[in-house]
């Protein structure tokens, strides 16, 4: 077992191997950014910076959309959730994985055949261009704000375990040190230099879950039964850890909770704009198909392991170690690989917290950069290009843009980083879910699979889901009112629920088909059949 107050064991006893612990970290960092540079001399005009060129096989592709989907929710706050709350914990994993069917199904490969860079190109093919772009524009750069907030959060509780920082104004330093990281890697790697980062990234983060997987296995002599006793006896909450109900399922409001979680989570993926543009990297529809396929058997396989994670955690550690170095637990994976290799006093364990800490800091630069690269895309696309300049400006304005609106949308995630900083990262991200399923996920399959959808309808439903999802999320818990609230000294939510989800998603859905019935404008059949053949063939969009 660690000893009282991993946070401060980390500072203190671990000292002596501080050095070791930031060369190791330094090395992963200057790995990637060495990356991004080799990628970033390749980029030359908006189809590499955009889409890389549509150069990535189905497999590289479905490397790195593993890459890009293993957020810090996955590493870090889900093994976190499942060592606080066990089974209700590792519901997020459940929900992760599923939503990729519905991305697989319905979206990936319409999708990719229908559009050039952006969720807007399919959109607005069969409707009116500039109100339809800037309404997916605006969802877009929302979405991955929200997603981003989760891996600022995850970065400034990873860093300043690492480094043994304690004080508020040293862990939002640390945001802005993975803010300025993350403008570096977009604005010169593009997608080129971001994809092969995710890839990289991909292939470190199994090797480390494998890694603490095997070792926690060994432990408990790959006894799972004997893991998940031990952890339900640690826990201090006895065989009630290992059922539903310690987080979701007490009250007819958690119930509720619960409902609304699931319902964002696994329909939230086939919304998310950083995944969708992944789509567009691959030469063939048929490409696209295998890269889903095998990011489905990689995701599938990482969150097996985090089975692993989480209650190997909960067996090893104190449950108030882990919180006193984290409230949400978000930490509980760095610690759980200290105490594997030997504990806070031993060289082992310095070694492999900094490995696995440097790869978790990997994910996180490496989703940002996606996350980043989709929302100014986005906005240079849609809205500077179709929008401002009416589709005017040149492929070189259209680049310099999306770099100027990545060095902005930097600075906002900063800022917002800063303050949900305390959160757990998996409880940010299924917000992000949630504002993605809402705003962008019915406008998607309405555009694709509905003839008499139009320009009114997806207005409606974009605007509609994405002001009632952010409303929501405004007024409930997640922002005010309770110790885990954003801002924890004020409260003025009325909303009960901490996922916005149950309320949002089938709202978006009734506004889309109602401002479409009662819309004066005519659907273009012509159009919608043109979308049809796009979206089975590909044909006429690249």
């Amino acid at each position: 077992m660690t000893t009282p107050l991993a946070v401060g064991t980390l500072a203190v006893g671990a000292s002596e191997h501080r050095p070791l612990i930031i060369s190791l970290f330094g090395a992963f960092v200057v790995a990637t950014l060495f990356i991004t540079v080799w990628a970033g001399r390749q980029t030359r005009g908006a189809a590499d910076f955009y889409a890389g060129g549509r150069q990535f096989t189905g497999f590289q592709n479905g490397l790195a959309i593993s890459g890009d989907y293993m957020s810090a929710a996955s590493f870090l706050g889900i093994a976190g959730a499942i060592a606080l709350f066990g089974y209700d914990g590792f519901l997020y994993s459940i929900g992760f994985l599923v939503a990729w069917l519905v991305a697989l199904l319905l979206v990936a490969e319409p999708l990719r055949n229908s559009g050039r860079y952006t969720m807007g190109d399919v959109l607005a093919y069969r409707m009116r261009q500039r109100p339809v772009r800037t309404a997916a524009g605006v969802s877009t750069i929302v979405v991955s704000i929200f997603y981003l907030l989760a891996q600022m959060a995850g970065a400034g509780v990873l860093v300043s375990l690492l480094l043994g920082i304690t004080s508020d104004g040293g862990k939002v330093g640390i945001v802005a040190l993975v803010g300025v990281l993350m403008i570096v890697y977009v604005t010169i790697g593009g997608m080129k230099g971001t994809t092969w980062v995710q890839m990289v990234k991909a292939v470190l983060l199994i090797a480390g879950a494998l890694l603490l997987t095997l070792l926690v296995m060994w432990k408990f002599n790959f006894n799972v039964s004997e893991l998940l006793g031990k952890a339900a006896e640690n826990s201090g909450k006895g065989t009630s850890f290992l059922e539903p109900g310690l987080k979701y399922g007490k009250t007819a409001e958690t119930k509720l909770d619960f409902v609304s979680l699931g319902l964002a989570l696994v329909l939230g993926t086939a919304g998310l704009p950083h995944i969708l543009i992944r789509f567009y990297t691959v030469p063939t529809a048929k490409a696209a198909r295998k890269s889903v396929n095998w990011a489905i058997g990689i995701i599938g396989a990482f969150y097996l392991m985090t089975i692993a994670l989480g209650f190997g955690a909960a067996a090893l550690l104190d449950r108030a170690d882990i919180i006193a170095s984290n409230p949400a637990g978000n930490t509980a994976a760095p610690l759980l690989a200290q105490e594997l290799g030997g504990g806070p006093d031993s060289t082992g364990g310095a070694i492999l917290l900094a490995v696995i800490s440097a790869v978790a800091f990997a994910t996180i630069l490496a989703v940002v950069a996606g996350l980043t690269l989709a929302s100014s895309s986005s906005f240079a696309h849609d809205l500077y290009v179709n929008v401002i300049r009416r589709g005017k400006a040149s492929e070189t304005e259209e680049v310099r843009a999306a770099r100027w609106a990545t060095v902005v949308i930097g600075a906002v995630a900063i800022g917002l980083g800063a303050l949900a900083r305390d959160m757990n990262v998996a409880g940010l991200v299924a917000l992000a879910f949630a504002v993605a399923a809402s705003a962008n996920l019915p406008t998607i399959l309405y555009s694709l699979f509905w003839k008499r959808f139009t320009t009114t309808g997806a207005l409606w439903s974009i605007y509609g889901g994405l002001i009632s999802a952010v409303g929501l999320v405004l007024f409930s818990p997640v922002v005010s009112g309770k110790p885990t609230s954003m801002f924890k000294n004020v409260d003025f939510y009325w909303f009960p629920l901490e996922n916005p989800g149950l309320i949002s998603i089938p709202l978006a859905f009734l506004l889309g088909w109602l401002g479409t019935v009662l819309s004066k404008e005519p659907a273009d059949p012509q159009k919608y059949a043109e979308l049809e053949v796009r979206s089975l063939t590909g044909a006429g969009a690249h």
